[in-house]
């Protein structure tokens, strides 16, 4: 009845992942590789806390 309220536990996951890979996005434009390696990295890392959270029978 209430499932309008339910929070989903990875919404706030996915925002900070795109996020991070929008900011990796600017710092490769501007020339900056090591930056957004180090932001795609941390990007990879949430995406991988992502599926194991998804990957998880309700």
């Amino acid at each position: 009845m209430f499932s309008i309220f339910k929070s989903y536990p990875t919404k706030k996951l996915r925002k900070s992942y795109d996020i991070l890979l929008e900011r990796g996005m600017h710092l490769q434009r501007k020339g900056d590789i090591m930056g957004y390696s180090n932001l795609t990295a941390e990007a990879e890392a949430i995406w991988q806390k992502i599926e194991s959270i998804e990957a998880k029978p309700k």
